[in-house]
């Protein structure tokens, strides 16, 4: 019986609605986790549930703060969004600020929960234009509360018009499962401490913020979220939208997740394997997905995503209270297309599609578009002048007896362009490349009920813009690096009971350099957490379990550290140590992380909080 990761994997909110009865060779077990939370082994106050990142940036002002939604999320699966109707900071409800110039603007979510609830993907959109993708945590007897704060500055210009605002969360409320959330959503405005004249001041060779930001997602009424549900390989879902003609840049941003049939793509079994051990039902296509972007039938990006694990994934202990990177706050990706920009000034109509390279059922996609206008014209001129997208290397190699084998997939990919464009800046040349790199290496053991994946995705993009009246190149470059470590295990102890383990390795690695006149700036992100799950279960019943996670983060960037290293267990924190100097002591090197026995050790010179 081939349980590995497939008798895990079900236990999301996907698949809620299946029936017991249905349960076959798969686990599809919501139930097991009623037994979970005791009476006896939990406190009588809420749990704080968080994802650890760094802490945004703040000038030093006081910020106007408006709360532009407060709902209690019920039974609202497959209804419309909460809608709500938003009003921008004006001089009447915002008096902090004289000059109405805000440095930073910051998105506040927070929510509280009581009772049995699965987690619950959602999303926040105003004028259609997504600005959180996120996770809900999932509740105990006692209650959680969660905070999520994102910075939404780059939205400036959406963010100071009259729009709507939705909310789409999707839950399910009956005797069984309880949690109804209670949710606050927040907008804090940070004035500037000083008044900068930006109209002519070139930032990474363009002017400030996005003048206009375009949503590339479906359109109200709808029983839904915005994102577009992209259910298996064949399908494109699409957008029609038109730029004004004084454009002179445009980046896409896009927005996934990945659930149901796909929710953990990167373990999912190569259809020979399935088709060989008679498997039916079980999710294949192999391990690698990308989620492929083009304009009016034309490649122009592509994205390799971060495996994001919701917070009832895996195994849900591991997740409390620290959740999963990027589980609250998921990833959003960039593509520049600029170089392009000629096929988009004509004044007419275009499309943006989306599909995803051997999907099953089903993926959330959707996009802002955001564009730079030259308030000098009315009109500028673009000339693509390189356009190549090589195609997709897969070699794949397996081998395989009965339901024991290994596999090993790599993939490779890469996309660039370049361009001009002539606006009152001048003429400003833009090159944009990607280059994509995969790996994963899985084995099925034990007559397939042990299951071993390794796996490292590396994003890495560069933006080129050469200035006009110089020889001066503006550059940033990306290199993203996640990789990821699972082992899980499902041992039969007879009398319908058996033991579930789970550990898993999981990292968000980027470095930032960006180049200017000015001189070189780096950034850097290291982010690894490391989990540790057992469950011992009876018939439907979790009769006890345990889930551990460790996380080392650090960031840094030559004026600003962030460090955090933090351990917890079956809901209590063990320790919590931040520092935020940056000197030789608190600096995580590329060695950090396990040491020789393959536990965290915790670095010196971090204060405790």
């Amino acid at each position: 019986m081939a349980f590995s990761l497939l008798s895990l994997l079900f236990f999301s909110l996907s698949f809620l609605h299946y029936p017991l009865s249905s349960i076959a060779t798969n686990l599809h077990r919501p139930s097991l986790f009623r037994s979970l939370t005791s009476p006896s082994s939990i406190n009588s106050s809420p749990t704080t549930y968080f994802e650890v990142t760094k802490p945004i940036k703040l000038p030093n002002t006081k910020p106007c703060s408006h709360l532009i939604l407060q709902h209690s999320f019920a039974y609202t699966y497959d209804q419309p969004p909460v809608l709500a109707h938003y009003t921008p900071p004006s001089q009447s409800n915002c008096p902090t600020s004289q000059s109405q110039k805000f440095a930073k603007i910051v998105l506040e979510w927070t929510a509280t929960c009581t009772g049995l609830q699965f987690d619950r993907i959602f999303g926040v959109w105003i004028g259609g234009v997504e600005l959180l993708r996120s996770c809900t945590a999932e509740p105990r007897a006692t209650g959680i509360v969660w905070t999520v704060k994102k910075d939404i500055t780059r939205y400036y210009s959406l963010l100071m018009t009259n729009s709507t605002l939705a909310v789409y969360l999707g839950n399910i409320v009956d005797s069984t499962y309880t949690g109804v959330y209670h949710v606050n959503v927040t907008i804090h405005f940070y004035p500037a401490e000083k008044i900068k004249n930006l109209d002519d001041e070139l930032v990474d060779g363009y002017v400030g913020g996005a003048d206009l930001i375009l949503p590339i997602s479906r359109n109200l009424p709808l029983n839904d979220g915005l994102w577009f549900e992209i259910k298996n390989s064949a399908a494109v879902e699409s957008k029609e939208f038109k730029i004004p003609q004084n454009a002179y840049r445009a980046v896409l941003e896009v927005y996934i997740s990945f659930h149901e049939n796909d929710e953990f793509w990167y373990s999912n079994l190569p259809n020979e394997y399935i088709v060989a051990n008679n498997l039916d039902g079980t999710p294949g296509n192999g391990p690698f997905r990308e989620v492929l972007v083009s304009l009016d039938g034309t490649l122009v990006g592509a994205i390799w995503p971060f495996t994001v694990i919701f917070t009832g994934g895996i195994n849900p202990l591991l997740w409390r209270p620290i959740t999963g990177i990027g589980s609250f706050d998921l990833p959003s990706y960039d593509i520049e297309i600029t170089p392009l920009l000629e096929k988009l000034l004509d004044g007419k109509t275009h499309n943006l599609s989306f599909g995803v390279t051997n999907a099953l059922n089903v993926w959330y996609v959707d996009a802002n578009l955001h564009i730079w206008l030259d308030k000098k014209s009315i009109k500028t001129e673009g000339k693509l002048l390189t356009q190549n997208s090589s195609p997709l290397l897969v070699s794949s190699v397996l081998d395989f007896t009965g339901l024991n084998g290994t596999f090993f997939t790599s993939v490779s990919r890469s996309i660039s362009s370049t361009g001009w464009v002539k606006s009152s800046h001048g003429k400003i040349t833009t090159n944009s490349d990607q280059k994509l790199g995969y790996s994963n290496f899985m084995v099925m053991e034990n007559s397939g009920n042990l299951q071993i994946v390794n796996q490292v995705i590396d994003m890495n993009n560069s933006v080129n813009t050469k200035m006009p009246y110089t020889s001066i190149v503006h550059s940033i470059e990306s290199f993203k690096s996640f990789p990821l470590y699972l082992y899980s295990d499902y041992v039969n102890q007879g009398d319908g009971t058996y033991i579930s383990v789970a550990n898993l390795t999981l990292g968000f690695n980027e470095k930032r350099v960006k180049a200017c006149e000015f001189g070189l700036s780096v950034s850097s992100l290291k982010n690894l957490q490391n989990g540790q799950g057992s469950m011992l279960v009876k018939g439907n019943l979790v009769v006890s379990g345990l889930g551990s996670t460790q996380q080392l983060y650090h960031y840094e960037d030559g004026k600003f550290c962030y460090s955090r290293n933090v351990s917890s267990s079956n809901y209590k924190v063990l320790y919590d140590e931040v520092g935020n100097t940056c000197n030789k002591r608190t600096r995580f090197h590329s060695s950090i992380g396990l040491n020789k026995q393959g536990t965290f050790y915790a670095p010196k010179g971090l204060s405790s909080i």
